[in-house]
């Protein structure tokens, strides 16, 4: 009987040392698993480069589909409202059925909304499979982080993290030049097919090599949570939009969805501070490590999403760039988030989080505000160095802001962590464009009007939406149409000079509350949320 005792109570200690021991050094495969995961993420992150290049030509009604300006912004925020919307979801449900089904389950919706963005026969359509884009998106990008932070130990999470972010970085510099060498030798929806190949290969791959793993204390499902977030989203996003497109904030097209959308988000709040299973819980904001490092990623979003907007119709109409040539051109961004994104860890290291955020916030900021120098004349050497920079400044901020905001969770609630940044960082993103959008849309709509004037009454309205409707009027209109070009450029560059403007004010108010916020190095900087446990978060 004792030495039945002894046998019993020596295998109750050998499972959870095991355990521990596991905590302490990882999955002994972790690294290989890293390289599936980050492959995994080329495809969410190949499709949205690759989209930026290919905008001008899916708004040729010859070679694309036609679409205007306010279409193609919602060829980019379909996608991205719908993946903010179900981040939260898709990482709590995978936390609680499997992370590696979701990976799984997400990769197979991506690939086939993929073959039916690549198929679409007018903007619409397209804009409805990129909403269905977003559903995949939203399953795969929150299991990634979660996975690796599980396979990997406290110690190397920071350089998993930063290698994950370097990943992201290298696909940011393939998806430019592949979308303009598809573009140049195929039709437009070949940006869009080339994600299958990556889709079936990471099927293949995540199958063989990653994990499963779960939460071992399932939050419960919030659905009016959920419905209330996506519907408030939308209807902001659709009265920001709509009032670009108006040139006008006082039209009831634009108010009356902005400010139902707004009382929507204001019932969410309200609503999720008051049950004891919200999809989005406010109460992890309590830590000022945490919500600075997320209202970081949301402003860096919001100031770099709405720039780039106008950065492809700079390079391709102003500048004159054809699409492989305009993807080429941003391979010093991209060179650079690969190099400094692993290494941003010493930094932190060495400097602080808080020198190191603000001196990267400041640096962007400087970069978007050089945007309102640049003109038809601007050196293109000189663009190369200040796209570099702004990869530089961009990888010093997303790992550590990343790291940050997972270790403030605890761990098996990575997969909530990771949506949440996510979330934020696609709702910002896409509040960019469409407030920044609708700012270089105003702003073009007013200085091109006079010059409209030798079009058709009935073509006028069109040709002044964008410098693509204004090509495209002026190429209808034979030798009488070069008469628009140089009123088109001017009018474009007015209207970016504006919004870049704008984003670089942004990007400063970012900086002083990183300042005002973000712990120093010699901070206690707690590994997890609070000494006060938050609800547990839950989604539909």
């Amino acid at each position: 009987m004792i030495r039945y005792g002894c046998v019993a109570k020596l295998t109750r200690i050998e499972i959870p040392r095991g355990k521990v021991l596991e905590e302490q050094l990882g999955h002994p495969r972790r690294w290989q698993i890293l390289g599936v995961l980050v492959f995994s993420l080329l495809a969410v992150v190949l499709d949205n480069t690759i989209l930026n290049v290919a905008l001008k030509t899916i708004a040729d009604p010859v070679e694309g589909l036609g679409a205007t300006q306010s279409e193609l912004e919602w060829a980019i925020n379909s996608y991205t409202l719908v993946f903010a919307g179900l981040l939260f979801t898709f990482g709590v449900v995978g936390d609680r059925t499997g992370r590696k089904r979701m990976l799984f389950v997400g990769m197979v919706m991506f690939g086939l909304a993929s073959l039916a963005s690549a198929y679409a026969q007018d903007p619409m359509q397209l804009i409805i499979a990129r909403a269905v884009m977003g559903i995949g998106g939203a399953a795969i990008m929150p299991a990634t982080l979660a996975i690796i932070s599980n396979v990997f130990p406290a110690r190397e999470r920071g350089k998993a993290i930063g290698l994950w972010a370097g990943g992201v970085g290298l696909a940011v510099a393939i998806g430019p030049i592949t979308g303009g060498l598809l573009i140049e030798h195929f039709w437009w929806g070949s940006v869009f097919l080339i994600n299958v190949p990556v889709v079936l290969i990471s099927m293949v791959l995540i199958a063989l090599v990653v994990p499963e793993s779960r939460d071992p204390k399932p939050a419960r499902l919030d659905p009016v949570g959920v419905l209330l977030s996506i519907i408030g989203l939308v209807a902001v996003t659709y009265g920001i939009i709509r009032g670009g497109e108006l040139a006008t904030l006082a039209s009831a097209e634009v108010l009356v969805p902005t400010l139902l959308g707004l009382v929507v988000l204001v019932a969410f709040v309200w609503y999720e501070r008051r049950i004891d299973h919200p999809a989005f819980d406010v109460t992890y904001f309590r830590n000022p490590r945490f919500s600075t490092a997320i209202g970081m990623v949301g402003i860096v979003f919001f100031a770099m999403m709405g720039g780039m907007f106008f950065l492809v119709f700079y390079l391709q109409i102003v500048l004159g760039f054809s699409p492989l040539q305009a993807g080429a051109l941003m391979i010093p961004f991209a060179a650079a988030q690969l190099i400094f994104a692993p290494l941003s860890q010493r930094t932190i290291a060495r400097f602080g989080s808080k020198v190191s955020a603000t001196t990267s916030m400041v640096v962007i900021a400087l970069v978007l505000g050089s945007y309102a120098l640049m003109d038809q004349n601007t050196p293109i050497v000189l663009i190369e160095v200040i796209f570099f920079i702004q990869g530089a400044a961009m990888a010093n901020i997303m790992p550590p802001a990343t790291t940050a905001i997972m270790e403030a969770l605890p761990r098996e609630k990575a997969g909530v962590g990771s949506a949440m940044s996510n979330t934020i960082r696609q709702v910002a993103g896409a509040l960019g464009v469409a407030i920044l959008g609708s700012v270089l849309s105003a702003s073009y709509r007013d200085g091109i009007a006079p010059s409209l004037s030798i079009l058709p009454e009935g073509m006028r309205h069109l040709a002044g939406e964008s410098i693509t409707g204004t090509r495209a009027a002026a190429e209808a209109l034979g030798a009488r149409g070069a008469a628009l070009i140089e009123p088109s450029n001017t009018a474009f560059l007015n209207g970016m000079h504006t919004t870049a403007l704008v984003s670089a004010a942004i990007a400063l108010i970012g900086a002083l509350m990183v300042v005002r916020w973000l712990p120093g190095k010699n901070a206690a900087e707690a590994p997890h949320a609070a000494q006060e446990q938050p609800k547990e978060p839950a989604v539909v």
